[in-house]
């Protein structure tokens, strides 16, 4: 049983921390930590990489370059690419697959256009896509929310092969999406600016969405770069694709400069989460985290 008294202490101490983000010029900070892990000074790279791998206890083991002098600056470090063969993807062809590593945060059913972010904290569809018309097909769908701390690899990849139907820009405030924030901030992902893609699947339309956070100088795609920076203040921003786009099963589609949270969005029926995850769970890029439900049953094909 948990003690009332350190539980109070620790819901103060994460409104706390909450209350004085909103104080923060999070922008700036962002820009800045943005052009400071871009400095190409070997020595002051190399020290910086060596700090953060001993701080985070972060092994290249798995990397595609193993020394911190391979990297040109600590970007190029924070999303190195791994070696081949090191994460594999679970080979059934229903298996959904995690995107990244990371920990889930949430994952379950959408409750008409509701999702869950912690206790006592809901937000819509709506407000996370940044429009009702793009939530739409996800109402009573499902989500999966999966939070990449410091040490994990940045690369983000495909959960199943999709066309890419639009992306977009939502422009926000740059909050840490750290859990003790999740706890303590109301709709924490639909305030923070983020990426937002739309696919189309097997399985029916599926959202991804990049986060951005307190930190997280730039995210991209691997079709059009980098999307932000700048940081727009207001005015959401959709693209659909000039050329047609498909991504395949596995394969890369995007990267986080600096950490955040990837938010899967897909329509009802499309899939079961694996029974055996649920909040705290700690995932790999390309394992299975949940099942498709057969294409006779999909709602892309009634």
């Amino acid at each position: 049983m948990n003690d009332p008294v350190t539980e109070r202490n620790a819901n103060f101490s994460e409104r706390s921390f909450a209350a004085l983000q909103r104080c923060l010029p999070t922008r700036l900070i962002s820009c800045l930590i943005f052009k400071l892990t871009r400095i190409r000074i070997a020595w002051f790279k190399n020290a910086v990489i060596r700090w953060f791998m001993k701080a985070f206890n972060v092994s290249l083991d798995e990397a595609e370059h193993p020394s911190p002098e391979d990297y040109e600056h600590f970007n190029a470090f924070f999303t190195r690419a791994l070696r081949e063969g090191a994460r594999p993807a679970d080979p059934s062809p229903e298996a959904f697959l995690s995107p990244v590593d990371g920990t889930v945060s949430q994952l379950g059913i959408i409750d008409n256009d509701r999702i869950f972010q912690a206790k006592g904290h809901h937000y819509t569809a709506a407000e996370l896509l940044g429009n009702d018309a793009l939530a739409a097909p996800f109402r009573d769908g499902h989500f999966c929310t999966i939070y990449l701390a410091p040490y994990n690899y940045h690369r983000i990849h495909m959960p199943i092969a999709g066309s890419l139907e639009e992306y977009a820009l939502v422009p926000g405030r740059l909050f840490s999406v750290n859990p003790a924030t999740a706890r303590a901030m109301p709709n924490l992902f639909a305030r923070n600016e983020r990426v937002v893609t739309i696919f189309q699947t097997q399985a029916g339309p599926m959202a991804m969405v990049l986060v951005g956070a307190l930190n997280v100088g730039s995210m991209e795609t691997v079709w059009a770069g980098q999307i932000t920076p700048p940081h727009r203040r207001s005015g959401v921003v959709r693209w659909t694709p000039e050329h047609e786009t498909k991504l395949q099963r596995a394969e890369e589609m995007g990267r986080f400069n600096m950490g955040s949270t990837v938010i899967l969005l897909s329509a009802p029926g499309a899939l079961n989460w694996s029974e055996t995850l649920g909040p705290g769970s700690v995932v790999q890029m390309g394992q299975s985290i949940g099942t498709l439900v057969s294409e006779a049953q999909s709602p892309a094909n009634p």
